[in-house]
Formats: C-alpha cells, structure tokens, sequence
C-alpha cells in the first residue's frame, strides 16, 4: 500500500477535510512509500514512535498527533524527541483527532455506547455537522456508583465520580476525551449522568448546581475505542499488518 493512497482512502473514509479541527488530520510526517506494517495507538508520543522503530514499522496512525494550533513552530526539544525516530526511521505518521471521534461507524462515542450498554437514542447537538454529545438510554435505571464500577471493570480503568453514588441513573450523555465543556448541554438533554473521558475541577461544582451527575471515565481509555476500530478496518481492507501498542495511564 503506498503511504499517499492510505492517506486519500482514510480522508474519504474519516471525512477529514470536512471536520472543522484544532489540529491537522491526515499525514503529519512523510516516510517511506511502500507501507506493509502499521502500528496505531492513542497517542504520538516517544515510547510509541520508538516501538514502532523496533517493530520495523512503516505507518503510525494515533489519536492525538504532533501538531496542534497554537503550538509554536520549532521542531525542538520534545517535539524534536517524537520526529527524529520517525525521520531516522523512515516511518509515516498519521494522526486524525475529531474525525476518529465523531464516525458513526468506528468512532470513540459510538463505539463508547455500545461498549457500556448503552442504547443510543440521538445526540445532544444533533444540530452540528458532525454530532459528538451522544444522547441515550440504560436497559434499567441503576445507581451511579455501581454504573461507574461497571465503567471501570469493562474500561480497565479508575474513574471518577462526582454526585451522590446511590443517585439512579437511566439517560445518559457521553462524549469522550476531555469535553467538559458540554456538561450543560447534556443537563439541558435531561440526562442523570454526562460521560467523558477528563474534566476540569470547575464542573464538579457545575454538575452539583446543574443536578446531574459527572463521571470521569478516562481521556485515554475511552480513546482506544476508535484507534483499534480504525486498525480493524484497515487490516479488512487492505490485508495489511496492524498491531495496537497500549501505553496505558489513568488519566
């Protein structure tokens, strides 16, 4: 497979170009053409890119990339840490953020829903383009705390709750990674409970005063949903070799 015409079939497949972003999506450092081994993961960083290297891989597709808006230009210090293997190595990086949470087909908030049980009945801001905030039901309505110890079991993960554990819980709003700032527009849906991935300090006092309650899942766990669901696809499509690399952290 060569390393421009992945690029163009994940374009189309992801809708890349379409989806307003804070960072660029698609090929972010060029390597070799030719593209037989793939590693994916969450994010770019130095361990990931290095392991890639040792498994002689030709592509790196993750979650969160190298460049965002606002980063200054310089490829130095840790950024020059995470492009030198690629460069030295030769290996392309591939790097698609809100493109790989809103498909409605192997995105993080889909795949979050069906992965928790949860029946999904539309979105939050099905307004938008491209809609993220997912609006949905439980089988039963069951107490918060234990929803979060299933979360946890099912996410390898510890996550945080904030509200009352014993308060029932049936509608949910979710959207993944750290998307705090839709607390309000999931009470407004009527939600008893809003799940993201992390969220600033700021809306446990947001979440009390708005009576619904908040649970902080994981930024990185609830976005391996998406990388592996895109490591899938490609292996289908293209009979081509993809390994996931995991660097867990609870945050």
């Amino acid at each position: 497979m060569n390393n421009f015409e992945l690029e163009k079939y994940l374009e189309g497949f992801l809708k890349a170009g379409q989806i307003k972003d804070y960072c660029f999506n698609g090929l972010q450092v060029q390597g070799r053409s030719e593209i037989s081994l793939i590693v994916t993961g969450v994010s770019a960083s130095r361990k990931l890119i290095e392991a890639a290297a040792d498994l002689k891989a030709d592509a790196v597709i993750v979650h969160h990339g190298l460049f965002w808006r606002g980063d200054a230009p310089e490829i130095r210090g840790l950024l020059h840490g995470r492009v030198a293997p690629l460069i030295k190595s030769d290996i392309n990086l591939y790097a698609y953020h809100l493109p790989l949470d809103a498909h409605p087909e192997i995105g993080n908030n889909v795949l979050l829903a069906r992965t928790l049980g949860i029946r999904q009945t539309g979105w939050c801001d099905d307004g938008s383009e491209f809609p993220m905030v997912g609006l949905g039901e439980l089988p039963d309505a069951v107490p918060a705390g234990e929803f979060m110890e299933k979360t946890d079991r099912i996410l390898s993960h510890r996550s945080e709750l904030v509200g009352d554990p014993k308060r029932p819980v049936r509608k949910v709003a979710w959207c993944t990674g750290s998307a705090g700032e839709f607390l309000p527009l999931a009470a407004e849906c009527g939600a008893d409970l809003f799940i993201t991935g992390e969220t600033p300090e700021r809306n446990v006092h947001v979440a009390d005063e708005l009576g619904i309650s908040l649970l902080a899942a994981g930024h990185h766990c609830t976005e391996t949903l998406g990388i592996r669901a895109l490591g899938e696809h490609i292996h289908n499509q293209f009979a081509t070799q993809v390994r996931f690399i995991d660097l867990p952290n609870n945050f």
